[in-house]
């Protein structure tokens, strides 16, 4: 695929969400998208999906029985995996000490930090009351004749990697990846796997920045929807997200 650089990237944007201003600065991750794959993403992040459950035998026989797991970790992958078991043990324990610290400090912490983390614990409740109540614990809405279901069935028959770099353009929604799963290099290899029309489907914060989570769905057209989850909390695409105009 041909390479397009000599991109000039413009200058710092800043919006004004109430009182606080967003610097939307081209990250490092969209200057690597404008010069590997020639795309001006206004954001992007790497995310990832849940576990594809198995779609029914006809719905499986009509795509054409196509992949529905990522490819296996590479051999050099694995490799690191063996290599790195035996430290797991001292992790888990590293984690249970540093839990033990929090639960100290918040047992020794002020009224104020009492209430701050009350405050948070019932806002982590809201959050999983209002997934539950969407239905966003699952990868899709559950229709495979739906735009959401066919696009999920090709998933990795785009790419066997189990990651995809998500790209917002004004366009559209642009995937890119490596065509098989790597265990490193990931942005040197990806290439675009799959474009929607800005026609077609929509990507969404389904909560519209009232909780921080990773969440975000590809709405579709016909309503239904693809849960894509981004590597960071309130990521660069949520950032995105609440600087655009609210739609029904």
């Amino acid at each position: 695929m041909a390479r397009r650089t000599g991109y000039a990237l413009a200058a710092p944007i800043l919006f004004r969400v109430g009182e606080e201003s967003l610097d939307v600065t081209p990250t490092g991750k969209q200057r690597v998208a404008m010069e590997r794959l020639g795309i001006n993403a206004e954001a992007s992040d790497w995310c990832w999906i849940g576990k594809i459950p198995h779609p029914p035998p006809d719905v499986l026989r009509a795509a054409g029985t196509p992949r529905l797991r990522p490819a296996r970790l590479p051999p050099l992958g694995m490799i690191g995996a063996v290599l790195g078991a035996p430290f797991i043990p001292l992790l888990m324990l590293l984690s249970l000490l540093a839990d033990a610290e929090e639960a100290v400090k918040r047992a020794l912490g002020t009224k104020e930090e009492k209430e701050r983390e009350r405050a948070r614990k019932e806002g982590d409740k809201r959050r999983d009351a209002a997934i539950a109540q969407q239905d966003l614990d699952n990868v899709f809405d559950g229709n495979w004749h739906g735009d959401a279901g066919q696009f999920l069935l090709r998933w990795y028959s785009h790419s066997t990697h189990h990651e995809r770099m998500l790209l917002a353009t004004r366009e559209g929604i642009v995937l890119a990846a490596p065509p098989r799963r790597v265990s490193m290099g990931r942005e040197k290899r990806m290439e675009v796997v799959a474009r929607i029309p800005a026609s077609e489907a929509t990507l969404v914060d389904p909560f519209s920045g009232e909780f921080e989570t990773s969440i975000l769905l590809i709405r579709f057209r016909d309503g239904s929807w693809l849960r894509v989850d981004t590597e960071e909390l309130r990521s660069d695409l949520h950032m995105y997200l609440l600087r655009q105009p609210l739609t029904d």
